[in-house]
């Protein structure tokens, strides 16, 4: 079954993104999140690595891990920064040696102290070009792609950045999964403009359920993704007590969810932390079709 079918013809595809630990105490706690988590069924696994490709090998020594633990079809992250296209051909290569049945091909962010992408001698310069290099010389791989419900932040307008993901689903993108949103009237109209650009491919809502409010904060301004109005007065009536703060994090991404299965969604990738407790309270209290 490819990556794309997980998503169609009446199925629900449920995902969970993983990060490589970095010690023996945060590896132990990733498993230990991996095994709640596949109560839940997942239809895929996927696991990103570090700035400039940093973890590259601790990325597939992780997936490698859980494809050795679970029957599932497993994802690596791959981005443009700081690699040639024989590096990234490389890597490849080892990918599907080691059982990897699907990339999320990125662009990547500029490096850490540089305000623009440049890529490096040999290199790619936009993800659909990587999109194509996969689909050519690799096409044993199911390929995800990155959308942008409310536009990524290089972006000169938002019909740009709409064009730009078109141009990696006609590369050969297969799934497009979205940056995180708090907000489903957001994601919702950016499905509309999708279609009626004539991307046809699933669009599987990116979501990260919040459980500390100065956090999300954080990692909402490096997105730039907005938090509603109801969202930030539940964390402000939490205060500083972290267990109100969880408390309410759960309560609005149930809602979150809840409207999004609603609204017929193909499926949900929830970016965890590899952390589950959150993810698994959320999952509990929907119904998925």
């Amino acid at each position: 079954m490819s990556i794309k079918d997980a998503y169609e013809n009446g199925r629900f595809g449920l995902s969970f993104e993983l990060f490589p630990p970095k010690t023996p105490e945060s590896e132990a706690m990733m498993w230990r999140t991996v095994e709640d988590l596949m109560a839940f069924e997942p239809a895929m696994i996927t696991c990103t690595y570090g700035a400039g490709g940093s973890t590259r090998g601790t990325t597939l020594d992780v997936i490698e891990g859980v494809r050795s633990r679970h029957d599932l079809p497993v994802a690596s992250h791959l981005t443009c920064v700081g690699s040639s296209v024989d590096e990234l051909r490389e890597y490849l290569r080892e990918a599907g040696d080691r059982g990897v049945s699907a990339i999320m091909a990125l662009r990547g962010d500029p490096p850490k102290g540089e305000t623009s992408f440049t890529p490096v001698a040999g290199g790619l310069r936009y993800a659909s070009e990587l999109v194509a290099l996969i689909r050519s010389e690799f096409p044993e791989f199911g390929i995800l792609v990155a959308g942008y419900p409310e536009t990524h932040q290089e972006a000169v307008t938002a019909e740009a950045d709409l064009e730009n993901l078109k141009r990696k689903c006609d590369a050969g993108g297969d799934v497009v999964v979205t940056q995180l949103f708090y907000d489903n009237d957001d994601f919702f109209r950016f499905r509309d403009r999708c279609a009626a650009l004539g991307i046809s491919q699933p669009i599987v809502p990116g979501l990260m359920p919040v459980t500390n409010y100065a956090q999300i904060r954080r990692i909402a301004s490096l997105c730039k993704a907005r938090l509603p109005d109801d969202f930030t007065r539940a964390f402000e009536a939490a205060g500083a007590d972290e267990a109100a703060q969880f408390e309410a994090g759960v309560e609005f991404a149930s809602r979150q969810v809840q409207g999004l299965l609603d609204g017929g969604v193909p499926g949900i990738h929830f970016y965890v932390l590899n952390k589950s407790t959150a993810t698994s309270r959320v999952l509990r209290q929907v119904t998925v079709r």
